[in-house]
């Protein structure tokens, strides 16, 4: 075996791995792909000499490639405001395979996909790499140009972003959660008596004008009308996910783990008594996003 053949194998050997951190610093299957293949050529291109630890240096070849793509991706804003409200989905033609994608966007965790999207890319960088594959800040801090102690203070600024900083106590966070939780299972089983349960009689529901392919802002309001209108959209409410929306129990709508649109909800004793859809980008900055602990 030679060395091309050798590095190959090697190679092979962490793709899996280093397919999983790109997947989680881009939230895209296709620009991870790229980001790996970009790692297999440095190291063609270079070989393996004096290279001790051949799985710590493409972890950290990759995450280099992934944050000069983050970084590039924050330069320009590729996805127009009319392929998202057209569409409800994130369009984006070098995916060979959407479903999959949507698959492994799931398995990671579609708020989380979402929350990493509002980290600087330093942040996810230091977040991803030691708080999900335990890479030393040692390691970490000569990849984002800092020291060690300022690479360990960008995971922790990360951290908090993630978690949020909650205005209601836990308790309620919980009776919330169970509401919520029960919505999303009945806008997917299609339970027209299961939503009626959780929406108050005279609950309002207001879709911003980015949301709708029309383009104007509509009201819904009263249960029954409420509740028509999620089963007309049931088929998409596989991409929704609770999430932590300015402090409360909320919900996200990511399809393949790309940021459509928020859920602001009121939620009072065991129903909802308002809900704003908000998909317009600056108002959709405006908003605290931040992952439920299960």
């Amino acid at each position: 075996m030679n060395e091309n053949e050798w590095l190959a194998e090697r190679f092979e050997a962490e793709r899996s791995h280093l397919r999983a951190v790109a997947f989680r610093m881009l939230g895209s299957l296709s620009e991870a792909d790229d980001a790996v293949q970009e790692s297999w050529l440095r190291l063609s291109r270079s070989g393996a000499s004096g290279v001790g630890n051949l799985g710590g240096w493409l972890t950290t070849i990759v995450a280099r490639v992934c944050l000069n793509m983050l970084r590039s991706r924050n330069s320009r804003r590729e996805e127009s405001l009319d392929a998202r409200a057209l569409g409800f989905t994130y369009i984006d033609s070098a995916a060979t395979d959407p479903e999959h994608e949507a698959v492994i966007a799931d398995s990671v965790g579609l708020a989380l996909l979402v929350v990493l999207e509002t980290l600087s890319p330093a942040e996810r960088l230091a977040f991803v790499l030691h708080d999900t594959f335990a890479v030393p800040f040692d390691e970490i801090a000569p990849i984002v140009g800092r020291t060690p102690a300022a690479a360990r203070q960008l995971a922790s600024r990360a951290r908090r972003r993630v978690r949020g900083s909650t205005v209601v106590p836990n308790a309620d966070l919980a009776r919330q959660r169970k509401v919520v939780d029960a919505f999303i299972a009945a806008s997917r089983s299609g339970d027209m008596e299961a939503l009626l349960a959780v929406l108050d009689p005279d609950v309002v529901l207001r879709v911003d004008a980015a949301a709708v392919p029309q383009g104007s802002p509509r009201v819904l309001r009263g249960a029954a009308t409420v509740a028509g209108g999620a089963l007309a959209f049931s088929a998409r409410s596989q991409f929704v996910q609770p999430a932590l929306v300015n402090g409360t129990v909320g919900v996200v709508m990511a399809p393949r783990g790309r940021l459509f649109g928020v859920g602001v909800l009121t939620i009072r004793g065991d129903r909802i008594v308002e809900m704003d859809l908000v998909a317009d980008p600056d108002r959709l900055a405006r908003i605290e996003l931040a992952v439920l602990e299960d």
